[in-house]
């Protein structure tokens, strides 16, 4: 699987200065977490589950959570957990590749039980989403989660088989301000123990806004509600270094859907006195409730965080088109990383529109360039519009 795989080769060539790199579920996990991208969560619930992970695979999707937690009732988990067994056995019976698939549980008890009733068709999961992480919860799942893995038989090259391990961060203790700190600690010191299992760490920003009764609107992005962009803050701070201790962290869940992609090709096509087509797509965008969704994800990435948390497919094209690295970006951060450059120094970017300055810019420039191998380089013509148009349902 690639970002963007799923449109023609031709058009990516138009696209991209460099193309998005292939890669697997075996791929390593310096190259799997920043590919994982918009992460679509589904339901195990979905009666047609199987050819909805297919569907959203041909429409670019590369990561879902098939979810047993919050997103059911209390009442439906037994049945939710026999329909992702009838669903990955339909997965397995199919000739194609589906998307990284991952299972949101509620219990640690659930993943060794789930493992062995999915028996063969485990060689289709990449891992588990871990809810509520802490020192003190997330162990016992941690623990569960390699005991499990060691019983799984190898693969056909004789290799054992790798699951990894996402934690959620939305814990009332990590927001609490009297428990923030020895919870992070904890879970710092939890995550570095498990460093091999530890794919990504995602936030729960959803239930941040429920412990005091808040919700954002659609105008407004994670960053606007103080108490939450404090804790994403102090997240990023201990959990998210760019030293090598540090961990992809992913950007929060955007809660609002009313925009469907069918919309934005008309509403493009509807704008004869605007001036650009950036600017036609930019109103299809304000008038469905996207554009707070854009300014999230720049925010996100700003921040620090990679990739994002979505619950509706009209979110995943978004997020990836605002992943590619700009042309501009890439020739900074290669200049930057320019073996002559080791010494350190001040150089005038090749746009001449800024200043790159060696030593204090190279954990910049070498996030950027692994956000490029799997996301790619845009053309320096192209940009997000042409990226998303580009992947649009025709």
């Amino acid at each position: 699987m690639r970002h963007f795989g799923h449109i023609a080769p031709e058009v990516r060539q138009r696209l991209f200065h460099r193309e998005p790199c292939a890669f697997t579920a075996d791929s390593p996990p310096h190259l799997l977490a920043p590919a994982l991208g918009a992460t679509l969560y589904s339901p195990a619930t979905r009666p047609r589950l199987a050819d909805d992970v297919m569907k959203q695979a041909g429409r670019g999707v590369v990561s879902m959570v098939i979810c047993l937690e919050d997103s059911i009732d209390d009442a439906e988990v037994a049945d939710a957990e026999e329909n992702l067994i009838r669903q990955f056995a339909d997965l397995a019976a199919r000739d194609a590749e589906p998307p990284l698939l991952f299972v949101r549980v509620r219990a640690a008890e659930q993943i060794p039980d789930l493992l062995r009733r999915l028996g063969a068709t485990a060689r289709l999961l990449s891992g588990f989403v871990l809810p509520k992480f802490t020192e003190e919860r997330g162990v016992p799942f941690l623990e569960a989660l390699v005991a499990a893995e060691a019983e799984l038989p190898h693969d056909a090259a004789g290799r054992p088989r790798r699951l990894f391990a996402m934690p959620v961060l939305e814990s009332p203790e990590l927001l609490h301000l009297e428990s923030r700190a020895d919870t992070l600690a904890g879970i710092a010191r939890t995550v570095d123990k498990y460093r091999d299992r530890v794919l990504a760490l995602r936030l729960g920003v959803t239930d941040f806004c429920s412990a005091y009764g808040l919700r954002r609107p659609p105008d407004m992005t994670a960053y606007d509600v103080q108490i939450v962009a404090s804790v994403i803050a102090d997240v990023v701070n201990v959990l998210g270094r760019a030293d090598g201790t540090g961990f992809t962290v992913t950007g929060p869940v955007w809660e609002y859907f009313r925009v469907q992609e069918r919309m934005f090709k008309p509403q493009l096509r509807r704008s004869p006195f605007l001036e650009s087509r950036a600017d036609a797509l930019r109103q299809a965008l304000i008038e469905h409730d996207m554009d707070g969704l854009l300014r999230e994800i720049e925010l996100d990435r700003a921040n620090g965080l990679l990739g994002k948390t979505c619950i509706h497919p009209s979110h995943v094209l978004p997020v990836h088109a605002l992943s590619v690295v700009s042309h501009e970006e890439y020739s900074d951060a290669e200049d930057i990383l320019r073996p002559e450059r080791g010494g350190g120094g001040v150089l005038r970017s090749s746009y001449t529109n800024k200043m790159n300055e060696v030593k204090p810019h190279r954990a910049w420039a070498e996030r950027t360039l692994r956000r490029a191998e799997v996301f790619g380089v845009a053309k320096e013509d192209v940009g997000f519009v042409e990226l998303l148009t580009a992947g649009l349902p025709g």
